[in-house]
């Protein structure tokens, strides 16, 4: 299958190892959301996969059709950086061309492309306006289409969204969306679970330098979830609860109650459990969100995968 491999790659500084046999495979034309709190090791999976540091063991491998290479590339790599890096005295056309020129792009090319996402994103009249009279969101918009001006195979976006209003966000979805669907292998790192719950096609989630969670959202949810109910009740009033069913539980406010069922309960057995004159104005059930996982994960509540 096309796409990017990476095999049991660990990096040790010092005698921290921050990423520890690490594997997983990003499918060509498909959304891979690499998560996890930060110091989990994602920025230095990121590099290696990138070829700015080089692992201790293991490998990454990019996979096309016939052919097989270690590494990927250079210029079939998009990167967005979290940190920005526009030369912020230069003119928004001329960094555009310059950055895409180093990316073998010719330069009538890289102008006309350069003109189109400008277009695209509503900032043509700043094409010879220089970066720093740019607001952040404009700026944000400039630097990805930076990342993807010279057609990349393989596009790596670390925090996408930051300083983006929602309708820029959903934009950039889009865009993101079609550079998938065009054939690109898309490596998405954000803490924007709702973003990263709408957009990916799978999630690979690390924690301590290790692998905690992958697959797709919903494997994940039925895996590693428990059930979610939320009971809304008149104001002052609180439900009595068999408190084996229930792993925790919070007030929402006034009258309203949030309930993490134990791993193997039922919600029929939590709604059953409930007294039969109860006053329930609403009650609703769901499994955990990407947010929810990802905080448990975070305080250490989560398993490995074996």
């Amino acid at each position: 299958m096309d796409g990017l491999y990476v095999e049991g790659i660990s990096k040790t500084y010092g005698s921290v190892a921050v990423v520890n046999d690490v594997s997983f495979h990003a499918s060509q034309g498909k959304i891979l959301g690499l998560l996890g709190p930060n110091g989990a090791g994602k920025t230095t999976i990121l590099r290696m996969i990138m070829g700015i540091t080089a692992p201790d063991r293991g490998g990454v491998f990019f996979r096309q059709g016939s052919s097989q290479t270690q590494g990927i590339p250079r210029s079939a790599i998009g990167y967005l950086p979290e940190e920005r890096g526009l030369y912020r005295e230069a003119k928004v056309l001329s960094v555009l061309v310059f950055l895409a020129g180093l990316k073998n792009v010719p330069r009538p090319e890289a102008k006309r492309r350069a003109l189109h996402w400008l277009r695209k994103f509503g900032l043509e009249e700043y094409a010879h306006k220089t970066v720093e009279q740019l607001s952040k969101g404009m700026a944000q918009k400039v630097q990805f289409a930076a990342a993807v001006l010279h057609e990349p195979r393989f596009v790596v976006l670390d925090e996408p969204f930051s300083g983006l209003d929602p309708v820029s966000q959903d934009l950039f979805k889009a865009e993101i969306r079609e550079l998938a669907n065009a054939g690109a292998v898309v490596l998405l790192s954000s803490h924007q679970m709702n973003i990263v719950e709408e957009l990916c096609d799978e999630i690979f989630l690390i924690h301590r330098g290790r692998e905690v969670v992958k697959g797709d959202l919903q494997s994940i949810r039925e895996r590693y979830g428990s059930f979610r109910v939320d009971v809304e009740l008149p104001p002052g009033l609180k439900p009595k609860v068999r408190e084996e069913l229930v792993e925790t539980w919070q007030e929402l406010n006034q009258g309203s109650y949030r309930y993490i069922l134990r791993e193997g309960v039922q919600p029929l057995q939590f709604v059953q459990s409930l007294p039969a004159d109860l006053p329930i104005h609403e009650l609703t059930i769901n499994r955990p969100t990407l947010h929810d996982i990802f905080v448990r994960v975070a305080q250490g509540g989560a398993g490995h995968e074996e």
